[in-house]
């Protein structure tokens, strides 16, 4: 097998293996709109050559959001101009799927405190030191309800695809997480049952967008929490299995919760040997064994070789890439024409400190991807 070739996720063809992991540009208008900057910055990777897109999270409710600057797609007013950002990506026979989520107490919003927060537990955070309230059965129906109509949007507005994100501390996540699942009814007690949410979501989307649609999630393996805190791999192995069962076309898999206080995060920093890279790698194999649908291996993803060692000695299909597309949009065509080449990221994620995030490298530019 090879990086660069077609390949097909459900009945999405899919020009090369590498995705553009989603992230978070802070650059979307206030209300979550769409901007010139944001069209201009998904035109680029596409250009580039990625051949699936995953945009930055969009919210789907507008009684929450985890940060400022995302994208929103909790009403119809969005889809005339998503079609815009898709018509872009189409013309360079790139492919887009857009990651929606619900963010619950892990919001680092400025005006979250005047926000409706949910949880599955009222627990206070312990990143943000929100005392979120406990969500209810009607607003947990209603929650999977706004995935369902998210997801809908996100087809009309003609994406390839859609991405939930229950991954990182956030509402969906959060349920599979003891620390903040404290209920006691069916959606705590064994991992199933932390996880009903989580199957509930997709069943709606599916029922939504038809069997033809590609549904994709981010999932943790692994919360890095203390024992009897967190999701273990164990039990997060079970979510994968049941979640493919179901149907699930696509697993990128991540790992950890904020309040982990590990500084385990998904995008790691001084990747400065071969084999800090693709860190998630044993972790990533082991899922994509278990499971029939194709499995994405993100985090710290920077050398062809490595890379392609993984596609041909274990099941992993893709491989999903951020900071150095924030850094050089056209890093997959650099690399089609010079597998030896090495990408400018240093991965010491300053990218976050800048608004609208964007590579120190590239602060002469006018793109922030």
């Amino acid at each position: 097998m090879e990086l660069f070739e077609r390949t097909h996720i459900g009945t999405l063809a899919v020009k090369n293996r590498f995705i553009r992991s989603a992230l978070w540009l802070k650059a979307a208008e206030q209300d979550g709109h769409i901007n010139d900057f944001i069209l201009d910055s998904y035109e680029a990777l596409a250009k580039g050559g990625v051949g699936l897109i995953l945009t930055g999270y969009a919210y789907i409710s507008a009684e929450e959001q985890p940060n400022p600057g995302m994208k929103g797609i909790y009403d119809d007013s969005f889809i005339e101009e998503y079609r815009q950002l898709v018509a872009k990506v189409h013309a360079h026979d790139s492919k887009v799927a857009m990651q929606i989520v619900f963010g619950g107490s892990q919001s680092h919003h400025p005006d979250a405190a005047s926000m409706n927060i949910l949880a599955p537990s009222a627990v206070k955070n312990r990143v943000t030191g929100l005392m979120p309230k406990e969500a209810t059965r009607e607003d947990i129906k209603r929650i999977v309800k706004l995935f369902g109509d998210a997801a809908e949007r996100v087809k009309k507005a003609g994406f390839d695809g859609v991405q939930i994100h229950a991954a990182h501390g956030y509402f969906l996540s959060m349920f599979l997480t003891p620390y903040y699942n404290r209920r006691t009814d069916e959606y705590n007690g064994d991992i199933h049952n932390r996880a009903r949410i989580i199957y509930e979501v997709y069943e709606e989307i599916r029922s939504r967008v038809g069997k033809d649609f590609p549904v994709m999630i981010k999932l943790n393996f692994n919360d890095f929490m203390d024992e009897g805190e967190g999701l273990t791999p164990e039990d997060a192995g079970e979510v994968f299995k049941r979640l493919d069962e179901l149907g699930m076309d696509l697993f990128e898999v991540s790992a950890t919760n904020e309040s982990s206080g590990k500084g385990l995060a998904p995008a790691r920093i001084k990747l400065t040997t071969k084999d800090k890279e693709s860190y998630f790698r044993e972790a990533t194999a082991q899922i994509a064994d278990s499971v029939k649908a194709p499995v994405v291996l993100m985090g710290g993803n920077r050398s062809i070789d490595l890379m392609e060692e993984l596609l041909n000695t274990t099941k992993i299909q893709y491989f999903s890439i951020a900071r150095p597309l924030l850094s050089e949009p056209d890093l997959i065509n650099k690399w089609q024409e010079a597998r030896e080449y090495k990408p400018r990221c240093i991965s010491c994620n300053k990218c976050w400190l800048s608004e609208p995030n964007s590579c120190i490298l590239n602060k002469a530019t006018k793109l922030a991807v």
